[in-house]
């Protein structure tokens, strides 16, 4: 059972997108509050372009992302928050102990911006 939703509407990506970017070395992260103003779940969106290949590839970077989610998605992400990972043209290709480190990384660099300034929809 995992512990997030998954984002579906084009408007909801755009939103997030909007809002806290991580760039590492394998996978971008993007965070931003949910409208929603009840306790829940996070959210969690997940993005490949054709820009990093084929349809295997994309496919395989979009299983590698979902498994991170439901690996790290239940100890780091914050509940009432919308998430993006957008996967690069290594994400299909590198070593899962770089994705591990990256995501981990990536949640907790969001975690501290969000606790610094309030607010998740203001990008520095």
């Amino acid at each position: 059972m995992t512990s997030f939703e998954t984002l579906k509407k084009r408007s909801d990506f755009l939103r997030v997108a909007k809002g806290i970017k991580v760039v590492t070395s394998s996978i971008i992260l993007q965070a931003a509050q949910s409208l929603c103003t009840e306790n829940k779940k996070s959210t969690v969106g997940f993005t490949t372009s054709k820009k990093i290949g084929p349809a295997v590839v994309r496919n395989r970077a979009r299983r590698r992302l979902r498994a991170l989610a439901r690996e790290f998605f239940p100890q780091y992400a914050m509940k009432n928050f919308d998430y993006v990972l957008i996967g690069r043209h290594n994400t299909a290709g590198c070593d899962f102990y770089i994705l591990k480190k990256d995501i981990k990384y990536g949640l907790e660099k969001i975690r501290g911006q969000i606790e610094k300034n309030g607010s998740a929809n203001q990008q520095n």
